[in-house]
């Protein structure tokens, strides 16, 4: 058996074992969290283009050990590392800073993705409903891709998590002025709708 033969036969072996499962999940997590770190460093050095990658990277590491990614599929795709409770606790950490940093990162950015925005903080949403950047990203966002009703809810909830935040405050008050302003040419449509 040649040396390339036997180390193949050893993955195998070691592939079906539970602790290796486990230590390769360790090894994903560390992985993604050390990318997540990095993305970090760029953010702070304002170099969004590397930040964003790193973020993306993180993520993408995590989604062969997220047990919702491909749950339909299963039997078709390669086994995933069985996750112990903490190692999913710290998976869904890492996920939602990423999704959180991706949107800070695409909110700074000269042409503003604000659909993809609202995108990651609906997801980061979903595992933490109360996350205050998160539903303060998502009003943000929902008010530039048009939807002031459902934006001036979530800047709510962001103000009533973190109630003394100018920047939510703010915006509050411009989703106020955008909705007064629209019910205005709503008004004024109607009347003169029905005065002619």
């Amino acid at each position: 058996m040649s040396a390339a033969e036997s180390q193949d036969s050893e993955q195998c072996v070691g592939a079906s074992s539970p602790t290796t499962h486990v230590k390769s999940a360790e090894a994903l997590l560390e992985h993604a969290a050390r990318l997540k770190t990095e993305g970090n460093a760029f953010y702070k050095e304002k170099n969004l283009r590397s930040a964003i990658g790193r973020y993306h990277r993180a993520l993408l590491v995590l989604r062969s050990l997220d047990p919702n990614v491909l749950a339909s599929v299963k039997g078709f795709t390669p086994d995933r590392p069985v996750l112990e409770s903490e190692h999913e606790t710290l998976l869904r950490n890492i996920q939602v800073d990423c999704y959180n940093n991706l949107a800070a990162c695409l909110l700074q950015k000269q042409d503003v993705d604000h659909v993809r925005v609202q995108e990651y903080s609906l997801r980061v949403l979903q595992w933490r409903p109360d996350d205050a950047k998160a539903l303060y990203r998502a009003g943000v966002a929902t008010l530039e891709v048009g939807d002031s009703q459902a934006a001036k809810q979530y800047l709510l909830r962001a103000s009533m998590v973190q109630p003394n935040d100018a920047k939510v405050l703010m915006h509050l008050r411009k989703v106020e002025e955008k909705i007064n302003h629209e019910l205005q040419k709503e008004k004024a449509m109607y009347r003169s709708m029905f005065s002619s």
